[in-house]
């Protein structure tokens, strides 16, 4: 791990931000930009969201990051003809000059800026890039086959580092950049509006590079990506482009991320067994209130101990005060208490495991949901239990990755993320495609 201070690292071993020639939509061939973009693919509720953003627009990005077939191969391959069919068609265009691009989304009364680049992948022991949370298997490696059938990156992964005001580094830089007109402008049905730069002056690069490799960053959203982007560079002769991987870099310090927690859904598990299987291992109380008191009272439980809000049945339970004989039993004494207290940490190692025996890592049994009431709404639609989770301070998932220890899977959700479709990344020639 590496030990130059928190979140300053040797020049030699910091951030490589390499600029690129971004693979955009032509605005005069599509409805509209906003039309065309989605959220990361990680968030779109499916087959719901699918359906709408597919609808919105016959050219929109989720036709790439969720290609809709009956096997997973036609669902590649259906990617890959798409967007070839799109770049022959001039829907999307290629940019004459390699550049790293300024993006700016702003709404919801905040304003967050960063810039877009190919980072050079590491390992996290190199203590480059920081991640803070496990991974599952098979959806890095479906993540590796759209990729591997694309030959592109298709959605940045957001990553936040902490600058320290330099007036003639990657900050001022942006900032400046950001009072010019954009290459794009285009406000989403969620009411953001996302503008987008190219910095393509090589003095101008420059800054933003030498700034950047003084740095380390943590993985805010894209964990899975980033695995698969690991995966890919190691199938890869070196040098290659699979060598880099398309990502948002965010100072922190200067434009702070919102923490969000990630949300359970247990397909095969009505409530009232859920309820009945925490008889003597949980305080259990019904909560008679709309799902935004629920929400105000879990996060006054967790202010004191874990809690959990159970929903699927039409009402809300509030889950708190595990016993402390259950804890001791099923959550690991070899990692910091910080790990140790953690919901997420009590979720998957003493209910999920241990009380309902439901594997964390099965489709089938389990979904991971950003969206609170979409959770809800599906858990009483289908029968099963929404677990709803009150969010980690991101202090607390920083100091932890620092030292090397990641949080349960899909334990955070921060934002605001990239919207998808602004630009991509090929790594392949477009005309080769």
């Amino acid at each position: 791990m590496n030990t130059a201070g928190p979140g300053h690292v040797p020049a030699h071993m910091g951030l490589e931000l390499t600029p690129f020639r971004g693979l955009r939509y032509d605005p005069d061939r599509v409805g509209s930009l906003a039309a065309v973009t989605s959220p990361p693919y990680d968030v779109v509720v499916r087959p719901d969201g699918v359906l709408h953003l597919e609808s919105a627009d016959p050219h929109n990005i989720v036709r790439l990051i969720l290609p809709q077939a009956s096997t997973p191969t036609a669902r590649n391959k259906q990617a890959a003809n798409t967007l070839r069919r799109w770049v022959t068609e001039g829907v999307l265009t290629t940019d004459e000059q390699p550049g790293l691009y300024v993006y700016e989304q702003r709404g919801a009364g905040l304003v967050q800026r960063g810039v877009i680049g190919a980072l050079r992948v590491s390992q996290p022991s190199d203590g480059v890039v920081l991640p803070h949370e496990d991974v599952m298997p098979h959806v890095v490696a479906d993540r590796a086959a759209l990729m591997r059938a694309t030959s592109a990156n298709l959605e940045p992964l957001l990553l936040t580092y902490r600058g320290d005001g330099d007036e003639a580094g990657a900050a001022a830089t942006i900032e400046r950049t950001a009072e010019r007109p954009p290459l794009l402008c285009t406000t989403t049905e969620d009411g953001f509006s996302h503008r987008l730069w190219a910095v393509t002056d090589p003095a101008e690069l420059e800054r933003i590079q030498t700034d950047l490799a003084r740095h380390q960053a943590l993985i805010a959203d894209g964990h899975h990506r980033w695995a698969t982007y690991l995966r890919l560079r190691a199938e890869h002769a070196s040098p290659s482009p699979w060598d880099y991987g398309l990502v948002l870099l965010v100072d922190t310090s200067r434009y702070p991320l919102r923490v969000r927690a990630i949300h359970r859904l247990l397909h095969r598990l009505p409530v009232a067994e859920a309820l009945s299987a925490l008889s003597g291992l949980f305080r259990v109380r019904q909560l008679h209130t709309p799902l935004n008191e629920a929400l105000e009272t879990l996060a006054d439980a967790s202010c004191t101990g874990n809690a959990f809000l159970l929903a699927g049945d039409g009402a809300f339970h509030l889950v708190d005060k595990p016993s402390p004989d259950l804890l001791a039993r099923t959550v690991p004494l070899d990692r910091p208490e910080a790990w140790r207290t953690l919901d997420a940490t009590v979720l998957h190692n003493a209910l999920l495991e241990h009380v309902w025996r439901i594997p964390d890592d099965s489709p089938e049994h389990i979904a991971y949901i950003h969206d609170t009431a979409a959770t809800v709404e599906k858990a009483e639609r289908d029968g099963g239990t929404a677990v709803l989770l009150h969010p980690v301070r991101e202090e607390v998932v920083r100091e932890l990755a620092r030292q090397g220890v990641t949080m349960p899977r899909k334990s955070t959700s921060f934002g605001p993320k990239p919207a998808s479709g602004l630009v991509l990344r090929a790594l392949t020639p477009p005309d080769a495609l």
